[in-house]
């Protein structure tokens, strides 16, 4: 390869999308000796694998880590593993489709657009108070407080409660970086037991006085005969919350980060926010990715391009290379606020799709639409921190000056 896929070089992770490149043109499966898996760089194939049920995000529903030729993880790092295993997203059918009809009652598009309004107004009094301050850290102003609030207040978890809930996520996501170290996984643990303890009081709590949230609808459920085990139900939240606001975090932050870059687009959508809002959210969870990479165990043998990957091989889905793919889109390296066909997979696909995808467009477009309305001079007002992650990519701080 002209430009070296490395995960852990800071330049790689400031721009991954030469080494994209060059991974396309050099094939559809490359075999990573670092991070023992094949990275599948391609459109098609990314989409592809996302939907055969011949890969799974676990293979512990059919196979002992012996017999899958791995090894179970540290005894240590039992907290962890206890509470992402029971997750949605690290579940597969019949677990998965029992828990995912649960939650997507939460979910549904009329549920999803009652929320709008709350969303759109704690937007603007987010953005209304970065303004009065002449600006300040977009992210930790905006960027961060919307997703979480909301989240948590889909969840009935109270004002008062919700310091800790970045913190124990960002821990925990440490642990899908690639190859992570001891000390992340110590962070990640901690923050699994803390985050489960919490929960486990919260939903004691809830089951003594029930709410109008979402835990204390999966209790009900579970009491009506749902099949839900307490373990789930806090794997659930935490998965809700980890992944119903880092996407968006991210995605608000890199895409203002992009519009900084490109000032005929940003003037552009300044011209005409509504027309181009739509079309404008996609773009950007298109054109820089939050989730980089998605990991999938290969339960039976699969071909792809002519490589054979055998069962236990680990799969790298890069959905950002998959998104920068001219064989999927038109000038794949330019931003185009405006494109109108745009097949990008930033929400993934198959039994896994993003369940949350449409609060997520709200949250985006409601924070783009105040800053774009409250702050029309927004501007660059330092070179922006980026976090040293490459599987879930971001700013640490964007500075802006109103």
């Amino acid at each position: 390869m002209d430009a070296p896929f490395d995960p852990w070089s800071p330049e790689f992770v400031a721009d991954p999308y030469p080494a994209y490149a060059a991974l396309r043109a050099g094939g559809r499966a490359h075999y990573y000796e670092p991070s023992r898996q094949y990275l599948i760089p391609h459109h098609a194939d990314v989409s592809a694998l996302l939907r055969d049920r011949r890969l799974g995000r676990t293979y512990l529903h059919r196979f002992s880590h012996e017999e899958f030729g791995r090894q179970a993880p540290p005894p240590e790092h039992a907290p962890f593993h206890v509470l992402n295993d029971h997750g949605m997203l690290d579940l597969e059918a019949p677990a998965h489709t029992r828990v995912r009809r649960l939650v997507a009652k939460a979910f549904t598009p009329r549920t999803v657009e009652r929320l709008r309004p709350y969303v759109e107004g704690l937007a603007d009094d987010l953005v209304r108070g970065l303004v009065a301050d002449g600006g300040g850290d977009l992210v930790a102003r905006v960027a961060e407080p919307l997703p979480v609030a909301v989240i948590a207040e889909m969840l009935g978890i109270p004002e008062a409660d919700r310091g800790p809930l970045r913190p124990w996520s960002a821990d925990i996501c440490g642990m899908y970086e690639l190859n992570p170290g001891a000390e992340t996984a110590a962070r990640a643990v901690h923050a699994s037991v803390e985050f489960s303890a919490y929960l486990r009081e919260l939903i004691t709590a809830r089951r003594k006085e029930p709410g109008d949230d979402l835990i204390s609808a999966l209790i009900a459920a579970h009491d009506e005969g749902e099949r839900l085990s307490e373990q789930e139900m806090i794997s659930t939240c935490v998965l809700l919350l980890n992944a119903g606001h880092e996407a968006t975090v991210n995605s608000t932050a890199n895409g203002w980060h992009v519009l900084f870059r490109h000032p005929d687009q940003l003037a552009a959508l300044r011209a005409a926010p509504e027309e181009l809002l739509p079309t404008a959210v996609e773009e950007l969870l298109r054109h820089d990715t939050p989730l980089q990479l998605f990991e999938r165990w290969v339960l039976d043998d699969i071909e792809v391009g002519g490589t054979r990957i055998p069962r236990g091989s680990e799969v790298a889905l890069l959905f950002g290379s998959a998104n920068r793919d001219p064989d999927a889109f038109t000038a794949p390296d330019t931003l185009d606020l405006a494109r109108a066909d745009n097949p990008h997979i930033s929400f993934s696909a198959g039994i896994h799709y993003c369940v949350g995808a449409p609060l997520a467009r709200i949250e985006l477009a409601a924070s783009l639409r105040a800053l774009l309305r409250r702050a029309p001079d927004l501007r660059l007002a330092a070179e922006p921190v980026r976090k040293p992650g490459f599987v879930i990519r971001g700013l640490e701080e964007l500075l802006v000056a109103c």
